[in-house]
């Protein structure tokens, strides 16, 4: 099979959810495909598996986790990615991994510091509680160079906002200066939605 009908087959299988599950063991032995494309592929599909079945993809885990090291961005983007979507589903899954996430909030690609975020956000959604003591860690992101990074950390305040609002409320005011007032419109629209959510909780 070629790689071109490969991604095909991987993007059929991504809408076919009743197939997912057996499909686990197939989609896992693609990591090591010579393709960076259809590697990256298969991590996408395996965080979707996985915040659907998180019990059922543990023992591809690691492996999903050894590309966190890997020095194609892309793949440190997917790999950062799944681990977030499977944290999701269940943070124990993905525990061991968990601390390691945090070096991608100053990873040299922009891309992968959003994964990171983007990561943040899936696992705080159902575990907020550990994100406690690293909120100083979000409140850099909120000043990144890049501006899709700066557009989506405002975000990670409104989902602990509003589980756990204690958690940003030292933000809250910093979070408003944004908001009325940065150049970037999606930066003013996320960081209000962070005051509100933490406001109302």
């Amino acid at each position: 099979m070629t790689e071109a009908e490969l991604y095909k087959e991987l993007g059929a299988l991504t809408r076919e959810k009743d197939r997912w599950k057996e499909s686990i063991p197939y989609v896992s032995s693609l990591l090591t495909h010579d393709s960076v494309k259809i590697q990256a592929k298969a991590l996408w599909l395996l965080g979707e598996i996985g915040l659907v079945f998180p019990q059922s993809v543990r023992d591809t885990v690691p492996a999903i986790a050894s590309f966190l090291d890997s020095p194609e961005s892309l793949l440190r983007e997917r790999a950062v990615n799944a681990l977030g979507r499977i944290g999701r589903g269940s943070y124990l899954v993905i525990e061991p991994y968990w601390a390691s996430l945090f070096r991608f909030a100053a990873d040299e690609e922009p891309k992968v510091r959003l994964s990171f975020v983007w990561a943040s956000e899936n696992i705080a959604t159902n575990k907020p509680d550990v994100y406690e003591k690293h909120m100083p860690v979000f409140e850099k992101l909120l000043h990144d160079a890049d501006d899709k990074v700066r557009m989506e950390a405002p975000e990670i305040f409104r989902v602990l906002g509003k589980r756990r609002p204690e958690f940003v409320r030292p933000y809250v005011e910093q979070l408003r200066q944004m908001s009325e007032t940065d150049e970037n419109r999606i930066v003013r629209i996320h960081s209000s939605g962070a005051i509100k959510a933490t406001e109302l909780n």
